[in-house]
């Protein structure tokens, strides 16, 4: 086995990397490739089983399914590279999706209604509003302007003593409503104060660890 798919294959699945054994179904693949558009990129290695076990595809009628997943399942549609590894007669198919500028992409869920997916770890979930907001608010040109309410202050002194907190949490910490909070969370995730923590089964908000700057590259007064 070629020693570089041997490395890819031993990271097993994560956020940038989902193993395929076969694609029979490319609006299903296609949640698969907007999510990786959506959040870092990734790649996908068909042809590996879940174990990592080479099991081989024909390359042709997997492209096809692919292309049809980019092209026909992803509004916009997902631009993407491929490779092919060879191993004991047996061919992989990688597939590389970047990470897009042009998001949000959207792909069927299983009922046929087109989602924004994100990739979380090894799985591709449902983005919320929150997230989507902030997107939208990075594509204006103009700056986000934000001033320090009460609630804004209530939240920061907050995580300045506890790890992180709910969208519903901070609604009954500040006594503000559901618009009010998310208004005030997004405006502070899009400046970066904080950062989103999404899973299947909740999403916290925490804040940003500040880097300190090198000493060495400082400028002088």
């Amino acid at each position: 086995m070629s020693k570089t798919l041997k490395e890819l294959i031993a990271e097993g699945e994560h956020q940038t990397q989902d193993f395929k054994y076969a694609i029979n179904d490319s609006k299903k693949i296609a949640r698969s490739l907007a999510a990786f558009a959506n959040t870092n990129g990734g790649r996908l290695l068909v042809g590996v089983k879940d174990n990592g076990r080479v099991a081989g595809v024909s390359s042709d009628e997997e492209y096809y399914m692919i292309e049809a997943a980019a092209s026909m399942y992803c509004q916009p549609p997902v631009p993407f590279e491929t490779a092919l590894w060879e191993e004991d007669g047996k061919t992989v198919l990688e597939v590389l999706v970047p990470k897009s500028e042009n998001k949000p992409h959207k792909a069927p869920t299983k009922e046929g209604d087109y989602k924004v997916y994100v990739r979380v770890n090894d799985q591709n979930i449902l983005a919320n509003s929150v997230l989507l907001k902030v997107w939208s608010r990075q594509k204006r040109k103009q700056g986000t302007f934000l001033k320090l309410t009460q609630a804004e202050n209530i939240l920061l002194a907050y995580l300045s003593d506890h790890p992180h907190i709910s969208m519903s949490a901070f609604q009954r910490l500040a006594g503000v409503n559901r618009w009010t909070a998310e208004k005030i969370i997004v405006n502070l995730l899009v400046i970066q104060v904080l950062e989103m923590e999404l899973s299947e089964k909740h999403c916290l908000y925490k804040l940003r660890p500040v880097k300190k700057s090198d000493p060495k590259s400082s400028p002088k007064p």
